[in-house]
């Protein structure tokens, strides 16, 4: 029973890493449309949202802005974490 606990919690953790993955794909994507003439091109955006979702994933919380749960709110998070770190390395890209 154990161990069936364990592979539950496993394929749970998959799970939560593959959304937040995709998530952060769409934001980039997005993100990208919103912040013209700073992009990376599509691939470059939806890495760009990833590595954002993740850093607005443990940014966020600890700096106290919260959006609450929900669809709406895994969405805009991350975009507005790959939002500004899109515009923060096109500054530095330009600079």
């Amino acid at each position: 029973m154990e161990g069936e606990a364990v592979a539950a919690a496993e394929i749970s953790t998959l799970w939560v890493i593959i959304i937040a993955l995709v998530i952060g794909g769409i934001a980039g994507w997005l993100a990208g449309l919103v912040v013209e003439g700073m992009g990376f091109g599509l691939i470059g955006n939806i890495l760009v949202g990833i590595v954002g979702a993740i850093i607005a994933a443990f940014l966020f919380p600890w700096l106290g802005f919260d959006l609450g749960g929900g669809f709406v709110a895994a969405i805009v998070e991350p975009m507005i974490g790959a939002i500004i770190f899109l515009v923060i390395l096109g500054l530095i890209r330009r600079a």
